[in-house]
């Protein structure tokens, strides 16, 4: 896969798949089309569907946006929403804020970058578009001159908890945050009133996290809009830049 960055902007390419930084309004809905699709019809969250078949809020218009195309049909089949610290000051939060108090973060946020929305079609899900995501992130995060990239990653409550309970003791006895950047969440998860399944199915995102050098911040939020726990991460640029640089050798 060849790995490509022009002067012009963010821009990679292989002979299947291209990406960029969406440039237009047109370009945005594609990628709210994508994550209604897989965030609201694919996970069956009727309570989210609305006419228009779009998922967007307040943060999309601040954002930016990375997205992967297919070359061939040129549609949207993979998304990253990305927050520069200087669309966070405008915006006056980030958006982990409304699950979690990150105060004990305020020393580092003009250093920070926040990821979220991910998702990738369906149809895409073998891992390349993944990588060429990450690829995209580490260009990301040295033009905005950022030391760390966090965000939420969520767990089905498919099973009624009882996964999510099973990662999270999981990654915390590998992956815990150090002390100084825990953070709590506001509607915490029961973690303690739930028995955790046999054996933890870690969701292929936040299993690509933790191989690359991230840390979990602390006990999961309960999203109940989503109808997932969802755990803060954390992740310095250096683990990032050294898992995109062996993958395509650059």
């Amino acid at each position: 896969m060849e790995h490509l960055i022009t002067s012009g902007g963010l821009r990679a390419a292989s002979p299947k798949l291209t990406i960029s930084l969406a440039s237009t309004e047109d370009e945005v809905r594609e990628v709210q089309r994508l994550r209604y699709q897989v965030f609201i019809e694919d996970m069956g969250l009727s309570a989210l569907a609305n006419p228009e078949r779009l998922d967007r809020d307040e943060f999309d218009a601040v954002c930016d946006h990375l997205l992967v195309r297919e070359s061939e049909s040129l549609r949207v089949v993979g998304t990253y929403r990305l927050l520069n610290p200087a669309a966070a000051r405008r915006l006056g939060r980030l958006y982990s804020e409304n699950e979690f108090d990150l105060g004990r973060l305020n020393h580092i946020r003009a250093r920070l970058v926040e990821a979220g929305r991910a998702c990738i079609h369906p149809d895409f899900r073998g891992g390349s578009v993944i990588m060429l995501l990450w690829s995209g992130l580490a260009d990301y995060m040295r033009r905005q001159q950022c030391d760390f990239l966090v965000g939420c990653a969520s767990i089905s409550l498919a099973d009624g908890g009882h996964n999510a309970i099973a990662v999270y003791q999981q990654l915390c006895g590998s992956h815990l945050a150090p002390h100084e950047y825990r953070v709590t969440p506001h509607l915490p998860f029961p973690v303690e009133q739930l028995a955790p399944a046999p054996r933890a199915q870690v969701p292929s995102l936040l299993k690509g996290y933790m191989r690359s050098g991230a840390w979990v911040g602390g006990a999961p939020a309960w999203d109940p809009d989503f109808e997932s726990a969802d755990l803060f991460v954390m992740m310095p640029m250096a683990n990032l830049d050294t898992r995109v640089s062996r993958h395509y050798g650059i």
